[in-house]
């Protein structure tokens, strides 16, 4: 399995994917939230159940698997057997925090925090093809019902391909780079899922759309998937991540949808002076 794998990886690690700054998303994701109160403010309960899930499930896997998986990774990798064990326990967690928590509440709260980054950058048309929006006495947008399901980022199939992709976390180094690749260029799209959904993209739009910017949606999940595994916080990360990839939603409409080009051997942030966030 890792010899296609690494195939695979040598045809992501572009320059693309360096210089697109796509990779940085997931965290300015996390200082504009920090800056806009009202967003955490309005994903509150959602954080807090969140917070209990994630605490109990992580608790509970290194309680009772983490010395079996110690055991099971000292027969590569010796006496540093408790670092790949540690990894593949996180790994475990975030898998089964994930499924608890879009089974039953994410779900509808990235598609509003998605929603309401959009409509903070000025992308209120947009909003409007998946979500009503009302405008107070003030005349200040606010969000108000959605016009559509939640969307289902968990599928069958990405749980089968985590699954199978966790046993590389016991290979060192290479093994969990190899991990993070692998899931990153699946989970990187994801995120933009309720993008495509208010851009009412067709199956085959979608494609064309992910492949033309595939190390950049690889470069994103990777970071995404990285801060995810972050043990007990993971699960705010994954929306932080969410208000990152709304940032480059907007980013994506100024531009015209046009691909980040590559000046002077150097990458400038996302984030720059045209892309200033709107109070709301």
């Amino acid at each position: 399995m890792a010899q296609p794998l690494i195939n695979a990886a040598r045809e992501e690690l572009t320059e693309d994917a360096v210089f697109s700054g796509a990779w940085a998303y997931p965290l300015l994701g996390i200082s504009y939230t920090v800056s806009h109160p009202s967003l955490y403010k309005s994903v509150g309960p959602v954080l807090t159940k969140a917070l209990i899930t994630s605490v109990g499930i992580t608790g509970a896997m290194f309680f009772f698997t983490y010395l079996p998986q110690v055991a099971i990774c000292a027969i590569l990798t010796g006496p540093l057997a408790f670092i790949p064990a540690a990894l593949m326990v996180l790994a475990e967690s975030y898998f089964l925090v994930t499924l608890v928590s879009r089974s039953f509440f994410l779900n509808e709260a990235q598609d509003k925090i998605f929603d309401a980054v959009l409509l903070q950058q000025g992308n209120m048309q947009l909003v409007e093809n998946g979500r009503e929006v009302q405008s107070s006495s003030s005349g200040v947008k606010k969000l108000g019902k959605s016009l559509s399901k939640p969307l289902n980022r968990f599928t069958p199939e990405g749980i089968v391909r985590y699954i199978v992709s966790l046993p590389l976390n016991s290979i060192p180094i290479v093994g969990t780079g190899l991990f993070l690749l692998y899931n990153g260029k699946k989970l990187g799209p994801t995120f933009h899922g309720r993008y495509f959904q208010l851009k009412r993209f067709s199956t085959q739009q979608k494609a064309e759309f992910v492949e033309k910017r595939k190390a950049q949606y690889t470069a994103f999940g990777v970071t995404a998937l990285v801060l995810n595994l972050i043990p007990i916080a993971g699960f705010a990360f994954s929306l932080t991540s969410t208000v990152g990839a709304a940032l480059w939603a907007g980013k994506l409409e100024k531009s015209g949808d046009k691909v980040e080009e590559r000046q002077a051997g150097r990458f400038t942030l996302p984030l720059d002076h045209h892309m200033r966030p709107h109070q709301p």
